[in-house]
């Protein structure tokens, strides 16, 4: 990828960035005053028209679900035009609405601790020194066409947009984990990110996946998305790719990888998506 290091690494790319994503609460105040048409999603039942805006920030004309948390859907026609969704039309899904809107590329740090031998924290410069693999793979919510039901379910009410195809640029998780030196007995891998509820007492969003799931070599931390820095609302600094499965385990804004020595029981493991 042409420059990318330098584009992350560079203080004045760091300022520009800081700036940019600082616009984030008032793009996400300001997304409904300035929505730009309606687009009916022929959803059964009516109730089927969502506003359209480009407010958001690092985003261009998206189909708008819920503001808080985003909720960003791909415009159909999008998906003629490229085999890979251009990430300013990338739809967008958070669980919490508590988002960071700016991230300082030097403090933060990448947590791998629990059952292993060496803890690690990972700055986003020695993320990008380990090797890198590139790899093709879409990304879709597991309500993508919820709102087509019949009858409707609860949960956001998307059309068919809540999907994307990207290429992915980052570091296998296979590495990461053999850095931090797994121990025997390892059962599961959990990660949580930097989102956070806004009500007290809600659980993180945190998702685990089998340890030998985690070490197959295909799953992998990103910081690249179709040869540009990881946008803010699709997850920068980090997040995890997972090819196969639906986006609820692509854990976004990514910070703490967890070794379980046993199966992940937390809220978003044990009880919910069931």
């Amino acid at each position: 990828m042409d420059n990318f290091d330098a584009a992350l690494a560079s203080e004045t790319s760091r300022r520009r960035f800081l700036r940019r994503t600082a616009l984030g609460t008032a793009g996400l105040a300001a997304a409904p005053a300035l929505a730009q048409q309606l687009v009916d999603l022929k959803l059964p039942g009516g109730n089927a028209e969502r506003p359209m805006t480009s407010a958001f920030p690092g985003k261009g004309s998206m189909i708008l679900q819920r503001i808080h948390p985003p909720l960003l859907e791909t415009p159909m026609d999008v998906f003629d035009k490229s085999v890979f969704t251009p990430n300013d039309q990338f739809f967008v899904r958070w669980h919490w609405a508590d988002i960071p809107t700016s991230i300082d590329v030097e403090s933060f740090r990448l947590k791998v601790f629990g059952h292993v031998n060496r803890p690690l924290s990972i700055s986003l410069a020695q993320l990008l020194r380990l090797p890198r693999v590139e790899m093709a793979a879409v990304n879709q919510c597991s309500g993508n066409s919820r709102g087509l039901f019949q009858p409707r379910v609860a949960g956001a009410q998307w059309g068919n947009g809540a999907m994307g195809n990207a290429k992915w640029l980052g570091v296998r998780l296979r590495d990461v984990l053999d850095l931090a030196g797994v121990k025997a007995g390892a059962v599961q891998v959990r990660f949580g990110a930097l989102d956070q509820p806004v009500v007290t007492g809600a659980p993180d969003f945190e998702k685990a996946l089998d340890i030998d799931h985690a070490r197959d070599g295909e799953v992998m931390i990103a910081f690249g998305m179709n040869g540009e820095q990881l946008p803010l609302l699709n997850g920068f600094p980090c997040r995890l790719i997972v090819p196969g499965w639906y986006s609820t385990y692509w854990v976004k804004m990514l910070n703490a990888i967890e070794v379980l020595p046993g199966p992940d029981d937390q809220y978003w493991m044990a009880k919910a998506y069931k």
